[in-house]
């Protein structure tokens, strides 16, 4: 055999000891606690063939409590760059065969190289998070590889799409660099997500919890918003993030990719004229009226299980990737409190930055009363939306469908926060308040004269109806030009992507500032 055979053969014995991470064992292990392997993951989520790998001989540099006698090739993350459906991504996918998939310096060091690709060429960057934490035996050189990661998070954010999959452990430091990426997808069973694990809160807080009750998928999905998306099986999950991909930029200074529709665009959809209830305090699944007017009725819903009084999704008008934002009357009645003002103004602000034109369809009674709410900071938190539509320069489009009460009105992409086409269905109604609260603060003198209950209840009618039949209708809005135009709703799918069209060309810039002070 030649010299050049030999140093070949090695390079692929090499290959084939790299690929085979913390051995086969601990592959077996893995596959038995229902987890795929970090290359498995990239190879069922990267289109075939695609991927090409960096760094695959790179091994940790540490020699304290014996260490040095056990290295491996990859040092426990994978890192390259492939396509998805044709589009360049950068990955890295954490190997939990490696010491537990525990962060090294060397292990950060690969993650930030191709963080600095993902940045330098403009394109998404996707991490698959199963990792035990910081490498204890490297010290502070390991949590000096984290901040690197979240120095590098916060750069990229605004700039190229940041995803995070959490298929295993990922606690401490570790969460903050999910945290600082734009959408958290997390599997049931498998992964879970926490700053401080059971133990600490026991010893500290004497409360006793699981893992899965501390920071399960279904936890963060569902209590703290903390995950986007929650999935039963890793394949699902891949699957999600790659029609997420499509719906996005590869950077900010993209737009979204077209789509093919095969949809008409003058589609008309006669169950939206049936769709909003007599009752004004009836509710009805705006999701159907999502379904009705978007292509093919196909969309991607956002924090699916959290703040479901208002809903966030991705979309398409026309092939045209929109983020949509619609109050949820089927919950509390769609009001804004804390939370969905929270998850919505967060969506608001990721379309913003990424040049997705946002559709906003309003039934909005205002905004939670109570205590709670108060204690909570929904002054705060309510601004957050506020501020967030008010700051988009993007194409906004608005349709109100039934209630636009008070400050929930002027918050949900009114004209006023210069929204650049909104319309209203003839069930709008836009006022301070509803009727009954109208006349309890305009009439209450009168009220309290009726001593007669029967006849107290006939006045109240009286004058609810009066005041139903002047603000219960979206006409003085429009006689101010507050609303572009009334629509018949079952005509809502055309209206919107000739408004869209009409945007495609809009410009508009902010005044000059080196950054916002959102209110956090």
């Amino acid at each position: 055999m030649s010299n050049i055979q030999t140093k070949v053969k090695e390079l692929i014995d090499f290959r084939e000891q790299a690929k085979l991470g913390g051995g086969q064992k601990r592959i077996d292990s893995q596959h038995r606690k229902g987890k795929m392997t970090a290359r498995e993951r990239i190879a069922m989520f990267l289109d075939e063939g695609s991927f090409e790998e960096f760094d695959m001989f790179v091994t940790h540099r540490s020699h304290d409590f014996g260490i040095d006698k056990e290295k491996y090739f990859g040092d426990g993350v994978i890192t390259g760059y492939g396509t998805v459906n044709g589009r360049l991504v950068y990955v890295f996918a954490q190997d939990f065969t490696v010491f537990g998939g525990s962060l090294s310096e060397t292990f950060a060091a690969k993650i930030c190289k191709v963080m600095d690709m993902a940045m330098r060429n403009g394109a998404p960057l996707i991490g698959i998070n199963d990792s035990g934490g910081a490498r204890i035996q490297e010290g502070v050189n390991s949590l000096s590889g984290y901040t690197e990661i979240f120095q590098r998070n916060i750069l990229a954010s605004g700039v190229i799409p940041q995803i995070s999959a959490i298929f295993g452990p990922c606690a401490g430091g570790a969460v903050y660099s999910p945290a600082l990426t734009d959408f958290i997808l997390m599997s049931q069973g498998t992964s879970y997500m926490f700053v401080t694990g059971p133990k600490v809160v026991k010893t500290v807080t004497g409360e006793e919890v699981s893992q899965e009750q501390l920071g399960g998928a279904s936890v963060h999905a569902a209590k703290s918003g903390v995950a986007h998306f929650m999935v039963q099986t890793e394949e699902e999950g891949l699957e999600i993030i790659r029609k997420l991909l499509s719906y996005l930029p590869s950077n900010n200074m993209e737009d979204a990719p077209m789509a093919v529709c095969t949809d008409a665009i003058d589609r008309l959809e006669d169950s939206l004229n049936e769709i909003i209830p007599d009752n004004p305090n009836k509710p009805y699944d705006v999701k159907e009226v999502i379904r009705a007017i978007v292509d093919n009725g196909e969309f991607l819903e956002s924090q699916k299980q959290y703040a479901q009084n208002i809903v966030t999704c991705f979309a398409r008008f026309n092939g045209q990737s929109v983020g949509i934002i619609a109050n949820q009357p089927k919950f509390m009645a769609g009001v804004l409190d804390i939370n969905a003002s929270r998850k919505a103004a967060r969506f608001v602000r990721f379309c913003d930055a990424f040049n997705i034109p946002i559709v906003t369809l309003v039934d909005v009674p205002g905004f939670l009363p109570g205590t709670s709410q108060e204690y909570g900071g929904i002054i705060i938190h309510g601004a957050k939306l506020l501020f967030a539509y008010g700051e988009a320069t993007v194409p906004k489009v608005t349709v109100i469908l039934r209630k636009a009460y008070g400050g929930a009105y002027c918050v949900m992409s009114s004209k006023h926060l210069r929204g650049d086409l909104n319309y209203a269905w003839p069930t709008a109604e836009i006022a301070v308040m509803g009727p009954k609260g109208a006349i309890e603060v305009l009439s209450s003198k009168e009220i309290a004269a009726i001593e007669d209950p029967e006849k107290q209840a006939a006045f109240i009618a009286e004058k609810e109806a009066e005041y139903r039949d002047k603000f219960a209708n979206p006409y003085v809005a429009a006689q101010y030009g507050y609303i572009d135009d009334v629509i018949e709703p079952r005509n809502t799918r055309f209206r919107v992507i000739r408004a869209l069209q009409s945007l495609a060309t809009k410009r508009l810039q902010n005044p000059p500032k080196k950054h916002s002070n959102i209110p956090l």
